[in-house]
């Protein structure tokens, strides 16, 4: 009589388990986009970077945000040739990526896909980077319409001023 009783209350203790598992793992994505942070809604650009001339290779972002989605175009000058003449146009390129980013603190993540110009997803392969974008940024707000990025994967920091503000008017997804 001691076993059923037991086999039950495992039974039991096993789906009770199961469901607080699912039910806290688990979650459905929201249907809406969510505001994201308002001293960044707009467009930032890079002007120049600290000692460029001196340096062999540097870029320059320009960073779009709108709600909590990023654009990124990141023209790069390099004075060595690091692959085929076609691609990098005689040490001249520009690499886009778009997705998602959230803040925590001064700590901005970014986290996307490179794209085409025209914001559709590159396809993999070819000279330039593909795939994942992925990027930390310690933001220095320099003023309302400076800020100043430390990227965690670079030892140069670059400033962006605001050239053209925006609000957030969240889209379903």
């Amino acid at each position: 009589m001691k076993k059923p009783f037991a086999f039950y209350l495992f039974a039991f203790t096993l789906l009770l388990t199961a469901n607080c598992l699912l039910q806290t793992a688990c979650r459905f994505n929201p249907d809406m986009q969510t505001p994201g942070e308002g001293y960044l809604q707009g467009e930032w650009q890079q002007d120049s970077v600290t000692m460029q001339k001196q340096l062999v290779t540097y870029s320059l972002y320009n960073l779009k945000f709108n709600c909590d989605s990023f654009f990124v175009s990141i023209k790069t000058f390099s004075k060595v040739n690091n692959g085929a003449d076609s691609c990098t146009k005689g040490g001249n390129w520009t690499e886009y990526a778009k997705g998602v980013y959230e803040q925590r603190n001064d700590t901005l993540h970014v986290r996307g896909l490179f794209c085409n110009a025209n914001y559709t997803y590159k396809d993999p392969g070819g000279c330039l980077r593909s795939g994942v974008y992925e990027e930390r940024f310690k933001i220095t707000k320099k003023g309302d319409s400076m800020l100043q990025f430390s990227p965690t994967s670079n030892v140069i920091s670059f400033n962006t001023r605001l050239i053209k503000r925006s609000t957030c008017n969240p889209k379903p997804l």
